[in-house]
C-alpha cells in the first residue's frame, strides 16, 4: 500500500528506546539539580580542591583569547626586497617594538610572499620558454 504525498508511514514516530528515555530523565534530574552542584563545587574549591576550582572556572569563565596587536612598520613596507623586510622586522624584535610571536607571524608572511613571487616568475619564464619554441 503506497502512502499518500504529506502522510507520514509512521504516525506515531520512532520508538524511544529505554536509554534515551533515561538519559533525559538524567537530564531533567541534573537540570534542576545545577544550583547546588555549582554550590558544591565552589565549597570544595573554597577548601582547596583545585580539580573542583578548575571545573569551576572553566565553566564559568570564557577562556582568555589572545587579541591581535595593530602593528605599524612603515620602514618595512618600503623596504626594496624580501631580506631587507625580513631584517627590518628581526630587528624590531630585537628592539622590543614587537613581540616575538609577532614577528614570527610577519615573517611567516613574507616567506609565502616570497614563495608566491618564485611561483609568478617560474610561471612567466615557462611561457616565455613556450612561446620561443618553434613547433
Amino acid at each position: 500500500m503506497a502512502f499518500k504525498p504529506g502522510q507520514s508511514g509512521n504516525p506515531n514516530g520512532r520508538p524511544k528506546t529505554a536509554a534515551a528515555a533515561g538519559r533525559a530523565a538524567l537530564r531533567d534530574k541534573l537540570f534542576k539539580r545545577i544550583p547546588a552542584i555549582i554550590k558544591k563545587l565552589e565549597v570544595q574549591a573554597l577548601a582547596g580542591d583545585v580539580q573542583a576550582a578548575r571545573t569551576l572556572l572553566e565553566r564559568v569563565l570564557p577562556a582568555v583569547k589572545p587579541e591581535s596587536l595593530l602593528i605599524t612598520l612603515p620602514e618595512v613596507a618600503e623596504a626594496a626586497t624580501a631580506t631587507a623586510q625580513a631584517q627590518l622586522i628581526v630587528k624590531a624584535v630585537a628592539s622590543g617594538t614587537i613581540p616575538p610571536d609577532v614577528g614570527a607571524q610577519l615573517l611567516a608572511g613574507i616567506g609565502q610572499a616570497a614563495r608566491i613571487a618564485e611561483i609568478d616568475e617560474l610561471e612567466r619564464r615557462i611561457r616565455e620558454l613556450e612561446g620561443r619554441v618553434v613547433r
